[in-house]
C-alpha cells in the first residue's frame, strides 16, 4: 500500500505542476521602486514637452492674426 501511495503522490504532484504552469496568474509583474521613479521621471519630461509644444502652437497661431489685424 506505501508504495501504491507513494506512486500516486508523485503523480499527483507531477499534474499538479503541469496545470499550474498552464493558468497563468493575473498578479501584474513587479516593478521595483527605482524603475517606477524613472517611469515617473519619464512622464513628467513627456509632459513638459508636450506643455511646450503647446505653448508655442499657440504663439505661432497668435501671431499671423495679429498681423492680420494690422
Amino acid at each position: 500500500m506505501n508504495r501504491k501511495k507513494k506512486i500516486n503522490q508523485i503523480l499527483k504532484k507531477k499534474i499538479k505542476k503541469q496545470n499550474s504552469k498552464l493558468h497563468s496568474s493575473n498578479k501584474p509583474k513587479y516593478i521595483s521602486k527605482s524603475e517606477r521613479a524613472k517611469m515617473e521621471q519619464e512622464a513628467a519630461q513627456v509632459e513638459d514637452v508636450q506643455a511646450d509644444e503647446n505653448a508655442t502652437d499657440t504663439v505661432t497661431d497668435a501671431t499671423p492674426s495679429q498681423q492680420k489685424e494690422d
